[in-house]
């Protein structure tokens, strides 16, 4: 089974590309949504950020509004929540790649912002750096609710710069002429990846 890592900046395409692959077939493993899932369901995580942040929680239940408020632009508190949240998020990706694994998938993706950040990119066969132009980057992010160019600019100095994570690529998808193009991009590395897969052409259309 080969991993694929899958990775970009803030406002790049991930999750669009991400949903591209699997419309394809492939075991996506997404790890915001699992970072969503664990504040929103997970007792032991719910507390930790409890005991963290109080101010966020109110009868047990973690506000992430107000969470969010409270970790952007304070490196100290993000650092914080991360230390809670990425153990456990590498923990379930490590989950979604043997369940794919036991399920015989030829290829399992790894959806992580941070991919190189934290190093998760090791256990990876390939990666894919999702990217555009920064004009079309800003006019995505700063199009978002709440979204101000100060938390963007914040949100960037957290994240290792585009043109690294492109040097460091194994694979580029630019999402910057649009979804088809982006799928196109996409069918090509995996047909490169599993080049004797026949059901791929089936699945990889709606």
């Amino acid at each position: 089974m080969i991993v694929f890592g899958l990775t970009g900046s803030i406002g790049m395409g991930k999750t669009k590309a991400a949903n591209a692959l699997a419309g394809m077939g492939f075991p996506v493993f997404e790890a915001d949504a699992a970072a969503h899932r664990l504040i929103a369901d997970d007792e032991q995580t719910m507390a930790k950020v409890a005991v963290a942040f109080p101010d966020c929680t109110a009868n047990g239940v973690i506000n992430r509004r107000r969470l969010g408020d409270a970790v952007y632009g304070d490196s100290d508190a993000l650092n914080r929540l991360e230390a809670i949240l990425h153990p456990q998020v590498r923990t379930a990706a490590g989950k979604h790649l043997a369940l794919a694994a036991a399920e015989a998938a030829p290829l399992a993706v790894l959806e992580m912002p941070l991919l190189f950040e934290t190093n998760a990119h090791e256990e990876c066969d390939v990666v894919a750096v999702v990217t555009s132009s920064e004009a079309v980057q800003s006019r995505r992010v700063l199009n978002r609710p709440g979204m101000t160019p100060a938390r963007f600019a914040f949100m960037l100095s957290r994240q290792m710069p585009d043109a690294e994570k492109r040097r460091r690529a194994d694979y580029l998808v630019d999402t910057g002429s649009g979804i088809p193009h982006m799928l196109v991009q996409l069918e090509e590395i995996v047909k490169s990846l599993i080049p004797g897969d026949t059901n791929f052409d089936a699945r990889s259309r709606p």
